[in-house]
């Protein structure tokens, strides 16, 4: 930065500048008076031109003074500034993530958040149902015992939120991926392998939890494709995407509903918020047949109009949702969505997939179409097995799967070939259950809306909230 006088200082070297000329002028004509007199005047000449030499110089030494201070103010200036936005780029990132997902997703969530702390879900007061003290619910959040119980289980929590965060970035890619004239085969593969990649699967320690849903139209649910199945997504279907994924066994199950034709916006809405009203409903202590009442209440309310015709938008009341246990999706309760049901209570630190489906059909489903979905009976004890064949497919399952659901895809992926006798073998002995689609009747549509919520001792934690539902 160059130094500049100010006008003041540029008057005062103007007046110093006319004062030695009129000095120096008043000398030469001394010296032509008296010469005696020219050595010393001489010397008073020489001597205001030093100091003014002097001056300058000095005047140059401050400027460099000057410069150098100010450029040492504009370091530590820009250096605070890098600091700051270092800080605001950190503080961007979000809970100590330290790398932004690409698009299309490829870095693995364990990589994105490397301190183990991932995000939360949606916290919510647990609900006051039938016999609750409205105060005991509500002090939940600021019980130093609750606190303490909720420290405890800090590291199923990080499990279940890593696999929260891998659905989340799954899903969220694949909404917008998933186009009309895409084949169902085409389309599960593809959200199969990102959220592989994400969750860096693991054997039986981090994985898929069950095979990707994508039931069509009056099918509700249970239908993936099997090899050779050329059925392709069209316009006007309404499909439900129903994908889990797992570390360690704790299990997401979540699962939305995707259309292209603003016919079925209704039906759409009308089953999210029924399944925003089951998680209103939840909490510990509260009845599970409660939870029913206020979905069936909120779903019933909407109807659609589809080709001149209005259908009440009905829950199906043979489809629930259901607590979650460690490799286990059905773990023993039944969350309906329909009035009645069990009177039992939710508890503390049990996870439940809150489900609900709607239909502008019966409001019923039924077993229809090829089998896909298989899953080990969790409860069965040791069967003997005669078939060489059988006993090596039940290998490949445990070691593949365990007791968490797979598919006819999944295990050629695993190497299983010319199994079709031995799956049947396992599934008449009770080792091994089928779960076929679930349809209501042809010509009606159906759509499905789930969240896997967490009940915690403090709160209840929408585990697998997003942006999108």
């Amino acid at each position: 930065m160059a130094a500049v006088k100010t006008s003041d200082e540029l008057a005062k070297d103007e007046n110093v500048e006319n004062s030695e000329e009129e000095e120096i002028n008043g000398l030469e004509e001394a010296e032509t008076k008296d010469p005696a007199k020219k050595k010393k005047k001489k010397k008073k000449k020489k001597k205001t031109e030093n100091e003014i030499i002097g001056d300058e110089q000095t005047e140059v030494q401050h400027a460099k003074e000057k410069v150098q201070a100010l450029s040492v103010d504009d370091n530590v200036a820009e250096g605070e500034e890098k600091k700051k936005k270092k800080k605001k780029n950190k503080n961007k990132s979000g809970k100590g993530a330290a790398m932004e997902q690409t698009d299309p997703p490829t870095i693995p969530v364990a990589e994105l958040y490397p301190d183990g702390n991932f995000p939360e879900g949606q916290i919510m007061e647990h609900s006051i149902g039938e016999g609750i003290d409205e105060r005991t619910a509500k002090d939940r959040f600021s019980s130093e015992e609750k606190r303490a119980l909720d420290r405890l289980h800090q590291d199923i929590y990080q499990e279940i939120r890593q696999a929260a965060e891998v659905h989340r970035q799954t899903r969220k890619y694949i909404r917008d991926w998933i186009k009309p004239g895409m084949s169902m085969i085409q389309i599960c593969e593809e959200l199969e392998s990102t959220a592989r990649r994400l969750i860096k699967e693991d054997g039986l320690k981090a994985g898929l939890a069950f095979p990707t849903g994508c039931s069509r139209n009056h099918c509700a649910a249970h239908y993936t494709p099997n090899t050779g199945d050329a059925t392709v997504l069209e316009y006007d279907d309404v499909v439900k995407i129903d994908f889990g994924t797992h570390i360690n066994g704790r299990i997401i199950d979540c699962a939305f509903t995707l259309h292209f034709n603003p016919r079925y916006d209704a039906l759409v809405k009308g089953v999210q918020e029924a399944t925003e009203a089951g998680i209103k409903a939840s909490g510990v202590d509260v009845r599970l047949c409660d939870v029913g009442t206020a979905v069936q209440e909120v779903m019933e309310s909407h109807e659609v109009e589809l080709d001149g015709q209005m259908y009440q938008v009905k829950p199906i009341r043979n489809l629930n949702g259901h607590s979650i246990g460690p490799y286990r999706i059905h773990a023993g309760k039944t969350v309906p969505i329909v009035k009645g049901g069990e009177t039992t209570r939710m508890e503390e630190n049990e996870f439940y997939a809150i489900e609900t489906f709607g239909s502008t059909g019966r409001g019923q489903v039924h077993d229809d179409m090829d089998c896909s979905h298989y899953m080990k009976n969790f409860d069965q004890q040791f069967v003997p097995l005669r078939l060489q064949s059988s006993k090596q497919l039940l290998n490949v399952i445990n070691k593949n799967f365990g007791t968490l659901a797979f598919c006819k895809r999944w295990l050629e992926r695993a190497g299983a070939s010319r199994y079709a006798m031995a799956l049947k073998d396992l599934c008449d002995k009770g080792v091994v259950d089928a779960y076929p689609p679930l349809c209501d009747v042809k010509g009606s549509y159906t759509a499905q809306f789930e969240h896997t919520i967490l009940l915690r001792p403090t709160c209840k934690e929408v585990v697998s909230r997003g942006d999108d539902y």
